[in-house]
């Protein structure tokens, strides 16, 4: 079988018959060379089927042109249920088959038709877009909590915007990044960083006022632990929203279910066979209240009728629960493309100790609290 490497810029310039650097100089500076040597080098490029590297040429300017995008957990694009994780299998599909069978695609035969687009997919979309429209490429990285994985992903970009998870503000102490580094839904501290977030407190007291005001709502209770940033501020907002109404505000969640371990909705379950439930259930994400509709809809719990539960996100999966899920919609792609921007500021524009920018969220009432 025939070779198939790569052809180089050293192939090239032996069969042109000059330097190097003369073909390097024909693709990047055609005005520093004679028409007939480039046009000899560009000949020659497409009889061997030559393509000019981009990362070489950017290593050459210290600049790759692209920016960059990783995440930690897997549990951020996690599916929905537990079956379409187990579903996904890495073999290998039948490549040689006239058409794969759909029985022989076990994703494509079990996965929640819910489970995508999802927080990440949707700001990542944005950052795509954002980054599309001003020509710059994008890699995106993901991988351990270890230094090698981040550094990895930064050696390949002129910038890059990282997505929260347990353990990426620990692996970023760890690391210096000389570049313009954005960071979704982490607290800002004095770390040089850009953040990118969304009024969580406020979205969460929206949402607050809406369920006592339109449905009478007095002890709604809160499911969803508290450890990431996001679902503290959420907490943190559905305490001050009862606080402003005068109504009772609970110290702890109700339910600190938690999607990386599960979740089992332990004091959900609790509350429904002591004949206990609140008049609302209002979880910190919207992944967490479609996992939780489908667990109430088994033990025989009415959505609305016997509780309302509502969510946070607006992801399509809430759209499409049954009942339809109420929730905080928080603009992800906007998200996403506010980052791509941060990261292309010019460096006489960008603050020296990163900037900070927070965007609005929207209530959208639906079914699920008898809207």
């Amino acid at each position: 079988m025939a070779s198939r490497r790569r052809p180089t810029v050293h192939d090239v310039a032996k069969l042109a018959g000059v330097s190097i650097a003369t073909v390097s100089f024909a693709f990047r500076r055609p005005e520093q060379v004679r028409p007939e040597t480039r046009e000899s080098v560009l000949r020659a490029a497409r009889e061997i089927g030559y393509i000019p590297s981009a990362s070489a040429r950017g290593l050459v300017r210290g600049k790759t042109g692209a920016l960059g995008l990783h995440s930690y957990e897997f549990l951020l694009e996690r599916p929905l249920h537990e079956e379409a994780v187990t579903a996904v299998s890495p073999a290998p599909f039948d490549l040689a088959q006239d058409v794969i069978p759909w029985d022989g695609m076990p994703d494509a035969r079990r996965a929640d038709i819910r489970a995508f687009p999802l927080y990440v997919d949707e700001v990542q979309r944005g950052f795509e877009l954002e980054a599309r429209r001003h020509g710059r490429p994008v890699l995106v990285g993901r991988g351990d909590p270890s230094q090698g994985a981040i550094t990895e992903t930064a050696g390949r970009v002129d910038g890059l915007a990282i997505f929260p998870g347990r353990s990426a503000r620990a692996s970023l102490q760890e690391v210096t990044l000389n570049m313009p580094v954005v960071l979704f839904s982490l607290p800002p501290e004095n770390d040089g960083y850009h953040h990118v977030l969304a009024d969580n407190r406020g979205g969460m007291r929206d949402l607050v006022t809406h369920l006592v005001t339109a449905h009478g709502v007095r002890d709604p209770q809160f499911v969803g632990g508290t450890i990431a940033y996001d679902y503290l501020e959420r907490f943190t907002g559905f305490q001050e929203g009862l606080r402003e109404l005068g109504l009772p505000v609970p110290d702890d969640v109700c339910d600190d279910a938690d999607l990386g371990r599960g979740p089992t909705f332990t004091g959900v379950l609790r509350l429904v066979r002591e004949n206990r439930l609140p008049p609302a259930l209002v979880c910190a994400s919207d992944q967490l209240a479609v996992e939780l509709l489908d667990l109430l809809r088994r033990e025989g719990v009415s959505v609305p009728g016997d509780v309302i539960v509502t969510g946070f996100d607006g992801i399509l999966a809430g759209l499409l629960s049954q009942p339809a899920l109420t929730t905080v919609r928080q603009p992800m792609q906007a998200m996403g493309r506010v980052a791509a921007q941060l990261l292309m500021l010019d460096p006489d524009d960008a603050p020296e100790r990163g900037r900070t920018v927070t965007l609005a969220t929207r209530v959208e009432p639906r079914a699920s609290c008898g809207c």
